[in-house]
């Protein structure tokens, strides 16, 4: 056998082994605040740092993007996981390498919501590329960014636009926003025939929605104190629809800001832990409350509008938005075994899957052609990567733990078994159906 073929064989066999990473945290105003944020015990324990009981978390991110890359835990001089994987793109399997380059094609985050995040949409691969060569310190990247969100607990969001009988039913409700857009229009617009003149409702509806977005800061302010002072008196006679309950605390959270007349056109989702949506290119939406596994494709380009101390970019998200109407899809997962359920969102980059092993309860996850994240969220258990002693980089690597992460490269079964514990754990990758396709 030639030295090279040796080494070639080495070079296999090490790609082979999954490492742990040490993650990046984000500290946002709106994270949850010390202990009770999953963020700060995760990043805690991955770190070996302590939490600052004062300040909030809110993002643990598991990826490669610069804004928060991950690095190997290599127990010499940390290197980025990003130019881990460039030292040999192989670990990403071939058929990821041909369609996205030697980088990982998706990004992994978990998010406590403490309070409303900004009113946003994120653009698409041609909108990304524009604004990325025109603002590369606001738009950071030129990739767009499709994401899913699964609940962790109960979670509230806003995303997408309301029905045309949604439309309707504000109009006649909401008498600050009837003003605005005038009795006759108001009174032309609830005339609309549901099924025969959709189009013409979701001209109106941007129209309206634009208008409102665009208004001055002085009129925003005098048109969300008259909200306030009739909700205020209202609730004493009624109780208030889950939309004005909203307002009132979104106002509470961002004193005389827009989000709280813009969150009247969005649909209000609350999942239960489990449940998912997957938010495409161009579409409105907002994080509301609770915490959530959030997967996307590697980027990080938000256009906001609202609900945020962040720079607004109000036209160029009114220019980009998917005026759909309707509720949203609520993913259930599909099961794949008694311990496991997958989500796959209709994007190419990504898919999730939700493991709960019992005390003792083992599962195989089969090798795949890509590159897979696993985190593990609660409890302990025991990682076997099919590898011999001498591929274990130091004994013990083989137990895991809450806020452990690791990358699997591609080609490589994993079994796990749960030890004195439940053992939860996410596994993210590249969406399976890609292999099919390819």
């Amino acid at each position: 056998m030639e030295p090279w073929d040796k080494n070639m064989k080495k070079k296999r066999k090490r790609s082979r082994r999954p490492v742990r990473l040490r993650c990046s945290v984000k500290n946002y105003d709106w994270g949850i605040v010390g202990r009770h944020s999953k963020v700060a015990r995760l990043f805690a324990l991955n770190s070996g740092s302590d939490i600052d009981p004062a300040k909030p978390y809110a993002e643990f991110w598991i990826g490669t993007h610069e804004s928060g890359p991950s690095y190997v835990d290599s127990g010499s001089e940390p290197v980025s996981l990003k130019a881990w994987i460039a030292r040999d793109p192989s670990v990403l399997g071939d058929k990821v390498v041909h369609k996205w380059g030697a980088d990982l094609p998706f990004l992994c985050k978990v998010l406590s919501v403490g309070k409303a995040l900004s009113i946003q949409a994120h653009p698409d691969k041609e909108l990304a590329r524009v604004l990325h060569k025109l603002h590369p310190n606001v738009y950071r990247d030129d990739n767009h960014k499709p994401e899913m969100a699964l609940a962790l607990t109960e979670f509230e969001a806003l995303c997408g636009f309301i029905s045309v009988k949604e439309l309707k039913d504000m109009l006649s409700s909401v008498p600050e926003i009837a003003e605005l857009v005038g009795v006759g229009d108001a009174e032309r617009i609830l005339l609309v025939n549901e099924q025969h003149e959709n189009g013409k409702s979701k001209t109106d509806l941007e129209s309206i929605f634009s208008r409102v977005m665009l208004l001055s800061k002085d009129t925003i302010s005098e048109m969300i104190s008259k909200l306030k002072r009739r909700l205020n008196l209202e609730k004493k006679k009624r109780q208030l629809t889950v939309k004005e309950q909203l307002a009132l605390r979104l106002e509470s959270q961002y004193p005389a800001d827009v989000g709280a007349i813009a969150a009247f056109f969005l649909n209000y989702v609350k999942l239960n832990r489990g449940e998912a949506i997957s938010l495409g290119p161009n579409e409105p939406h907002a994080y509301i409350s609770g915490e959530c596994i959030e997967c996307m494709a590697t980027s990080d380009n938000v256009v906001r509008a609202g609900l945020t101390s962040k720079p607004l970019d109000v036209q160029t998200l009114l220019s980009m938005l998917k005026y759909r109407q309707g509720s949203p899809e609520i993913l259930q997962g599909v099961s794949l075994n008694p311990y496991t359920t997958r989500y796959l969102p209709p994007f190419e980059e990504f898919e999730v899957d939700c493991c709960n092993l019992p005390q003792s309860a083992a599962v195989i996850f089969p090798s795949v052609l890509g590159p897979s994240l696993f985190l593990f969220t609660a409890g302990k258990g025991h990682f076997d990567a099919g590898l011999t002693e001498d591929d274990m980089v130091k004994e013990g690597d083989d137990i895991v733990e809450e806020g452990e992460v690791f990358f699997v490269p591609a080609n490589t079964k994993i079994s796990i078994t749960a030890k004195s514990t439940e053992l939860q754990l996410y596994r993210v990758g590249v969406n399976s159906k890609i292999y099919r396709d390819l």
